[in-house]
């Protein structure tokens, strides 16, 4: 056949798939079906290599081109067909509105009913039902999105708003992918969530497709959208809409928002019925990614028009690598959700950043709250130990967890990587922990007396699992004190203690491994303690934005009673997991280091890269010289009759170069195989050699197996702290800021009325108006400062603790007012300026009394009055007494008939005393 021949076999081919039926010119039968592609049409300007029909109606023409063909230009070759298409036509039109240009490898289509037709890549041809649904459409989706009406406001934060709007803008720009980047807890749900309901409102979006990171984040997901109260209706989400979170691998036909994992999805479109649910409960950070992409063909069952929009929150990078055909296989607009955007990211969507919220400008703008690094250091953490021969030590089975003792015959080293997997230092966790305790309420939070909500980040179960037992210990509390949330949780659903975790008192401490490590929202969260690395940036930036939310002082009351605010979180780092090197995507050593049942589940997903199996070949190596011989047969029954060995010879021999190549020559029946040829051999070798990997009960039985091994419990080791302490990072960036400002008061002293008042003027001349101070606030946050008051304010209570009075009260745009004072040496201590406002308040009412004036009890309520709003703008002036609450009390008539001629006296000399 000739290229073209090919070509056209190829377009038959996924006609016929997509459900149109397929006929040459002469012999056309319309009545066929619903579509009908007719090969070789002639038509008034040439012959149509395809022209399409639906319900007998022309809409369309596909043009042939040979495999390598570049379509940009055979576009005008197709444009000739559908705008004179009126040859031999039962039906004359001004135009057919469809245009396909294909070699069935590659296709391109327009819609010439869009505001500003434009070619774009689908992976197959649109069904005939769609055909006609879009030709008898007065506007098309594009067209819609040009339409959009004002958005709604109320209700939205100022980034959400942003983010909305320019999203919306891209999309009314026919720009097929977007990215939003919003800091953890700036909204990035609720915002996808207002959005979404937009596009199905006024875009007519027919379904939207919502991906997460795993199962549990899409229950969340789904109860965001129950909850959404729809701004112009005022009715629920669902009221009026279907949403469906699969379970199973059929989707709703009525359903307008279906929220799923992206291994979901392309098992789904692979033609599997069903999908272990087992497979959802991890995240993708977790998994080590495979190198090949993941490759489909087109399933009929779900069509490439199924989606208008995929919404992708917080997902694994690999999403746009390894699954990126997946996500490529449906003609939809693609916007991005994530914290922490990564280079891979940002190509994928074409650079397209919509909406870039950092989590500095969150904080700026009071939409998170910053954190502080509090650093824990211990000998055993850093250096490992060593337990000389003779000493007994405990061992205990990893499954069972049953201890027993045995005698060291040699001496036990041991490095600081092997800890909590291969060894169990006790001490050096209860060192931690109770540095941590001993610290709490003296550094890390002074003054308080309840335990802060606190996650705990351990290594894997086990770990958590001893860390839980030590945490009970050291405070001396109960079970309720401290839980374990991980998917291995028994006797709780890890659903309900997270729900406990974040509405109830207890738990007050909650260790996971990755359940809560990105997306779970857990607002009244005031520490986080690492002991365990991390290695990707993204990821430690997802675990970082677990502390991040913000919380209004009654709902964290409601769960740490004695918690004022939250004006920030704290970091307390016991392994270095703050000053290591972060990658955007983890080096490929990292895979070797994973969790075995991890590594299988990867394997059973589809991650098939050499450096898997490669990594798989040695666990299962080491494993077989640890089976007994049931183990042995249980294994052989479960492979399908393939020992252990032989399962590792396979896949030795799936990741060997002369294997794949001898392969190629033994189906091919070739001395010379093709790089096609040899890549077909090599997917052959590597899908039967991880065959036996895809039934679960193998899986579990090789999971059990391996977990019954040993740890060492190092009982005898003593660990000692060597630093405990805010890190120097920490100090430094709070030098930095604090430079910074007095960089600000030297450029700006000149300009803003504020500093050069303070700055220079003696003092009386002129009063601060609350004005001066919000333009001196507003221009510490623009570049080049990027300052906040709260910034300021927190890195003076790193830097001079002692000097810092009533240290975390919840900022109020006068302290501005104190910080400058401070850092130019007018007064000794930094306070907020309410509290300075009330003392000297104070003071004034002594001296008044001392002086022999007495006031009524009205004239100390008005006086309170005056006191409180100078507290909050810096001065008063007559014009304030219009306004409440003032203005309910009588305005300025009642204060002049109360204090008669002494009126003006006594605010010249409040705004005087009280802010001087």
């Amino acid at each position: 056949m000739t290229p073209e021949q090919q070509a056209r076999e190829r377009i038959d081919n996924l006609l016929e798939k997509a459900g149109w039926v397929v006929q040459d010119y002469r012999r056309v039968n319309l009545s066929d079906s619903l579509g009908v592609a007719v090969r070789e049409f002639p038509l008034s300007e040439g012959i149509a290599d395809y022209l399409l029909f639906v319900n007998r109606v022309p809409v369309g023409v596909i043009e042939a081109k040979p495999e390598g063909t570049t379509l940009s230009g055979v576009a005008e070759q197709t444009a000739k067909y559908i705008l004179n298409p009126t040859n031999n036509l039962p039906i004359i039109l001004e135009t057919l509105p469809f245009a396909y240009e294909s070699t069935g490898t590659e296709t391109f289509f327009r819609n010439l009913k869009d505001p500003e037709p434009r070619s774009r890549r689908v992976f197959a041809f649109h069904q005939p039902k769609t055909l006609l649904e879009w030709f008898n459409e007065k506007d098309t989706l594009r067209g819609r999105l040009k339409k959009m009406p004002p958005l709604y406001t109320q209700g939205l934060r100022e980034c959400q708003i942003e983010a909305i709007k320019n999203l919306e803008k891209s999309l009314s720009e026919d720009r097929p992918r977007a990215l939003i980047q919003m800091a953890s807890g700036g909204g990035k749900t609720f915002t996808a969530v207002s959005f979404i309901y937009r596009l199905i409102k006024f875009a007519n979006a027919r379904r939207v497709l919502f991906l997460v990171d795993r199962s549990n984040l899409g229950r969340q997901t789904r109860n965001e959208f129950q909850q959404y109260i729809t701004p112009d209706d005022g009715r629920k989400f669902t009221e009026l809409y279907n949403i469906q979170h699969l379970t199973s691998n059929t989707i709703d036909p009525v359903s307008r928002v279906c929220i799923t994992t992206i291994q979901r999805l392309y098992s789904m479109l692979k033609g599997e019925t069903e999908f272990s649910p087992e497979l959802e409960e991890f995240s993708g950070f977790e998994y080590p990614s495979a190198d090949e992409p993941k490759e489909i063909s087109y399933n009929p069952q779900i069509p490439i028009e199924t989606f208008d929009f995929i919404v992708t929150d917080e997902c694994h990078r690999s999403i746009y690598h390894i699954w990126r055909q997946v996500l490529e296989y449906f003609d939809a607009y693609i916007i991005g959700l994530t914290a922490t955007p990564s280079k891979q990211t940002l190509g994928f969507f074409n650079q397209n950043l919509v909406m870039e919220y950092s989590h500095e400008r969150a904080v700026a703008d009071g939409v998170n709250v910053g954190y502080d690094v509090y650093r824990i250091k211990t000998e055993i953490t850093e250096k490992g130990s060593k337990v000389e021969a003779g000493f007994y030590v405990d061992k205990r089975d990893k499954l069972t967890r049953q201890l027993r003792w045995e005698q060291l015959d040699e001496d036990l080293e041991y490095t600081p990587s092997q800890l909590d997997r291969d060894i169990v230092a006790p001490d050096q966790i209860r060192t931690i922990i109770k540095t941590f305790k001993e610290k709490l309420f003296t550094e890390l939070f002074p003054g308080r007396t309840e335990v802060p909500k606190t996650l705990i980040f351990a290594k894997d179960d086990s770990h958590a699992e001893d860390i839980v037992h030590i945490v009970r210990e050291e405070f001396g509390k109960g079970n309720d004190f401290c839980k374990k949330i991980t998917y291995r949780t028994t006797g709780e659903k890890p659903e309900d203690l997270i729900v406990s975790f974040r509405n109830s008192y207890n738990p007050r401490i909650a260790v996971t491994v990755d359940m809560i490590s990105t997306g779970t929202d857990i607002r009244p969260l005031e520490c986080l303690i690492f002991m365990r690395d991390v290695k990707s940036r993204v990821y430690f930036e997802q675990m970082k934005g677990r502390g991040t939310r913000v919380i209004s002082p009654d709902d964290l009351q409601a769960v740490t009673p004695d918690a004022l605010h939250k004006t920030h979180f704290i970091i307390v780092d016991a392994v270095g997991v703050c000053e290591n090197d972060k990658t955007d995507s983890r080096p490929l050593e990292r895979k070797r280091s994973i969790p075995f049942d991890k590594l299988i589940h990867s394997v059973a997903l589809g991650n098939r890269d050499e450096d898997t199996l490669s990594s798989l070949v040695a666990r299962l190596s080491k494993l077989d010289r640890e089976l007994n011989e049931k183990d042995r047969r249980e294994i052989e029954a479960l492979a399908g009759g393939r020992k252990i060995k032989e399962i590792i010879n396979r896949l030795i021999d799936a990741i060997d170069p002369d294997k794949k190549i001898e392969k190629a020559k033994e189906i091919f029946n070739t001395d010379n195989p093709s790089n096609e040829q040899i890549k077909n051999a090599l997917e052959n070798l590597v899908d039967e050699a991880c065959k036996p990997f895809d039934n679960p009960d193998l899986r579990e039985i090789l999971i059990t197996i391996k977990k019954r091994n040993e740890q060492i419990i190092d009982t005898i080791s003593k660990d000692r702290v060597i630093l405990a302490g805010f890190d120097d990072s920490a100090k430094e960036k709070a030098k930095t800021i604090i430079d910074t400002f007095k960089r600000f008061i030297e450029e700006n002293k000149d300009e803003l009325i504020a500093i050069e008042l303070l700055y220079k003027k003696p003092y009386g001349r002129r009063h601060i108006t609350y004005e001066e101070i919000k333009r001196l606030a507003d221009a510490i946050q623009k570049p080049p400062y990027y300052l906040t008051t709260e910034l300021v304010w927190k890195a003076y209570e790193q830097l001079e603790r002692s000097k810092v009075k009533k240290a975390g009260p919840q900022r109020l745009l006068t302290d501005i007012i104190s910080l400058l004072r401070f850092t130019l040496g007018s007064t000794e201590f930094l306070e907020p300026f309410p509290e300075i406002v009330e003392e000297r308040f104070s003071d004034w009412l002594r001296e008044q009394q001392r002086s022999g004036k007495t006031f009524t009890p009205e004239q100390l309520e008005w006086l309170t009055m005056i006191k409180d709003h100078i507290a909050t703008s810096c001065s008063i002036e007559l014009e304030d007494f219009d306004y409440a609450p003032f203005y309910e009390k009588g305005g300025l008539m009642r204060f002049h008939y109360l204090f008669g001629t002494e009126s003006d006296i006594i605010l010249e000399e409040l705004n005087e005393v009280l802010v001087g």
